[in-house]
């Protein structure tokens, strides 16, 4: 039940930031899903309008915590004076952004910051009928153990096509919930399967097999197969003397060129520039 402009005014100060972000996730969330807010327009005006009074944010952000307020403001205020025939899409965009920077703010001042994987994201329920996918493009990801890259590696490879991923027996559950949260429903539409190195061996024979992996040819300068099995090694340890042997075999050895001290980047990282010049040399690019 919506809590009144007046209840939310007594209660306090913690509390009541906590309840106007509920409030604003709320409406936020549901507006996404079915085009609707969860709570009416008054509400969150009356709302905004509560938090416009709060003299307690820190003065280091207290500048940019009001222009973030007025700026929600403006858009609800917008939004209320049309009817819904003539609900003006710019406005009700600008509403959006300006509870979700508000929403943030009061998480923040209570200590409740989000994680990436609770961030409000409509595209976390996908249709599978939409991906373009190219046919013989898989990735090997051979004994990957944070359930956080497997997700982010899910997500890279429904972004540009994969048709499946395999994963080496001692990768990371994708079923986990940490990964299921990172990958933002990709698992439910990239198809996967637990391959053995010998099964991969196996494959190598019928496709093209190439590693990513440090000391190989620059990620511009390789050339791509049209299809085939690009392998993605441990966070740790890289790609394994066998599966380097494979590759060497068969298609070679991709690298992501680096400047800095630390000389290579997190896998998930890498995986994404790496799949992006596959797409580029072999596509001519993305739709977007």
């Amino acid at each position: 039940m919506p809590i009144s402009p007046r209840k939310l005014a007594s209660l306090p100060r913690s509390q009541r930031l906590r309840k106007i972000a509920k409030m604003f996730g709320e409406a936020e969330m549901m507006f996404l899903n079915l085009g609707t807010w969860a709570h009416s327009l008054d509400d969150i005006a009356s709302a905004l309008k509560l938090l416009a009074l709060d003299s307690e944010f820190a003065p280091e952000i207290a500048p940019d915590v009001s222009s973030a307020i007025d700026a929600a403001l403006q858009a609800a205020h917008s939004v209320l004076r049309n009817t819904e025939e003539q609900e003006d899409v710019r406005s009700i965009d600008a509403l959006r952004r300006g509870i979700n920077a508000v929403r943030h703010v009061l998480l923040a001042e209570t200590g409740r910051s989000q994680a990436d994987w609770d961030f409000l994201d409509a595209e976390n329920k996908l249709d599978s009928a939409k991906r373009r996918v190219f046919p013989n493009r898989w990735i090997f990801l051979e004994d990957i153990r944070s359930p956080f890259n497997i997700g982010s590696l899910f997500r890279t490879a429904e972004s540009f096509g994969v048709e499946k991923l395999l994963l080496s027996p001692l990768a990371a559950d994708p079923l986990h919930q940490r990964t299921k949260r990172t990958a933002m429903g990709c698992i439910d539409i990239v198809p996967w399967e637990r391959m053995s190195l010998e099964s991969l061996g196996a494959l190598s024979r019928q496709t093209p097999v190439f590693a990513l992996e440090t000391g190989g040819v620059a990620a511009h300068k390789f050339v791509f197969p049209t299809s085939g099995v690009m392998i993605v090694g441990s966070e740790e340890l890289g790609v394994s003397p066998g599966a380097l042997a494979m590759a060497d075999a068969s298609h070679g050895r991709v690298s992501i060129p680096t400047y800095g001290a630390k000389g290579s980047l997190n896998v998930s990282s890498a995986f994404a520039i790496a799949m992006y010049a596959w797409s580029v040399q072999t596509l001519g690019g993305g739709a977007g």
